[in-house]
């Protein structure tokens, strides 16, 4: 697989992420009950702390996989096509 084949399978695995990392962000900012619900446990006992904490990790987790997208596609649209 050559360096440009490769970026784009990057590029395109970098930008799913960051789209389900800020859907998950979006779904948790609205309803912080999925989690319990999905999982069946309560680790932090309803003080909501937990998903406060997983509401600041996907947002980053969504930041720096689209920034890393982004930084590929214009990597790879700077390249000379041949």
């Amino acid at each position: 697989m050559g360096i440009a084949m490769r970026d784009k399978v990057f590029f395109w695995i970098e930008t799913v992420s960051s789209v389900l990392f800020a859907l998950l962000f979006a779904l948790t900012l609205v309803s912080r009950e999925w989690i319990e619900a999905l999982f069946g446990v309560d680790p932090d006992h309803g003080s909501g702390s937990l998903e406060w904490a997983i509401v600041a990790a996907l947002g980053m987790a969504a930041l720096a996989s689209g920034r890393l997208a982004w930084s590929r596609w214009r990597r790879l649209s700077s390249r000379p096509a041949h």
